[in-house]
């Protein structure tokens, strides 16, 4: 990793920041919050409107289009941070030597460079005359494609029973919509909650009229008569309107590759969110730091804070601190904060009327994370306060 220059905006050109998602526009408010001045310099290739990602799995809830996700323009952002915001902007290359980045034949010079592109849905490679009607909800346009092509039908098939997976179960039934959820894995959550846990939260949303169809996968889909129908590996056949993949992300990471910069599963970054590339930087879903691509909100914006400071000359680590992780899913909401990969320990489960409590003790006794779905819940705070903070 290399050192940071003390003066972001010492050759005049701007700061770049690669993305306009709730990555990008975080820390250009972090930024902002430290310097007037300093010029930045937004990129993207979608259509620059700020809105919160989570919210897209609460759509049909909330009754929301997504134009009525979408919190503001990129014209009103550009006013509102006094940026400069350039959509539809596809870059084709970073030369960290140079401190180029290239949009085409265009050069845009950086002071320093700040990679925010996000991560890319896993696509299945899924035969069958009813692909076109497979829908992965990554951002806001992807969102407003699915609503549009779900108009008038009722019946969604969703693979995966992850994170956005069980989210999206949960929102499209409480919506009206009849959904079926097909996932290889024994229970839901599973990457996320101890099997228990899990179990629980797949109940709640089996109560709430939600079928799940574990230890399946989707090995085809075919134009049927009014839908699709979806043949599962052994055999059997689910016949709905729409299928949504849920079945993860992979950060973004083919740029940064050829630019030459140190990536493993995101683009690998220290916790002053260095690259391996001076004056470059990697924040949000495209990130790896200390060997953790992490997902979500809370670990993001501790990061938007301290990237933030280092831009203007303050040199700052991220730490992240306690942060539980809340799952959108009313029909059993759970909350986990798993334990760091380095502590050796063992879940112990309490089961009450379907909801649990599971906690990550270490070797010693002493309490590491959690895991609370249901009447549960309401712990977290007072769990919270016994969990070592993270250095």
């Amino acid at each position: 990793m290399t050192e940071t220059n003390a003066d972001p905006i010492s050759d005049g050109a701007p700061i770049v920041i690669i993305g306009t998602g709730l990555s990008g526009y975080s820390l250009a408010r972090e930024v902002r919050k430290l310097n007037k001045d300093v010029p930045l310099l937004l990129v993207t290739a979608d259509d620059g409107h700020s809105y919160s990602k989570p919210m897209l799995s609460t759509g049909f809830t909330k009754a929301k289009t997504a134009e009525q996700l979408s919190m503001a323009d990129p014209g009103k952002m550009a006013e509102q941070l006094s940026i400069d915001v350039r959509t539809y902007t596809t870059v084709t290359r970073i030369d960290t030597d140079q401190h180029i980045v290239r949009i085409g034949d265009e050069a845009l010079k950086y002071s320093k460079l700040v990679i925010a592109w996000g991560a890319d849905v896993v696509r299945l490679d899924i035969p069958g005359s009813g692909v076109g009607s497979v829908f992965s909800i990554n951002d806001l346009a992807d969102y407003r494609l699915f609503r549009e092509a779900l108009n008038g039908k009722k019946r969604v098939l969703i693979m995966g029973a992850g994170l956005i997976g069980c989210e999206f179960a949960n929102d499209l039934r409480v919506g009206g919509y009849d959904v079926d959820v097909v996932a290889p894995s024994e229970t839901a959550l599973t990457s996320l909650l101890p099997l228990e846990a899990g179990e629980s939260v797949a109940e709640g949303l089996t109560n709430a009229g939600v079928r799940f169809h574990f230890g399946r996968v989707v090995t085809q889909v075919d134009k049927s008569e009014g839908g699709v129908s979806a043949l599962l590996d052994d055999g059997s056949t689910i016949e709905t309107d729409i299928v949504i993949s849920a079945v993860g992300l992979k950060p973004r990471t083919v740029l940064a590759k050829n630019a030459g910069l140190e990536v493993n599963s995101g683009i690998v970054v220290n916790r002053m969110l260095e690259t391996s590339a001076p004056d470059v930087f990697a924040l949000g879903d495209c990130a790896e730091v200390d060997g953790q691509v992490m997902l979500y909100v809370l670990p993001l914006m501790a990061c938007a804070r301290a990237l933030a400071k280092t831009l203007v000359g303050q040199p700052t680590s991220v730490k992240y601190g306690v942060m539980p992780i809340m799952t959108k899913t009313p029909a059993c909401p759970a909350v986990v904060l798993p334990p760091r990969p380095d502590v050796k320990g063992a879940w112990t489960i309490e089961r009450e009327a379907g909801h649990v409590k599971a906690l990550f003790n270490d070797l010693e006794g002493g309490l590491h994370g959690f895991a609370l779905t249901g009447d549960f819940t309401p712990e977290k705070q007072a769990l919270a306060k016994l969990i070592p903070a993270e250095d």
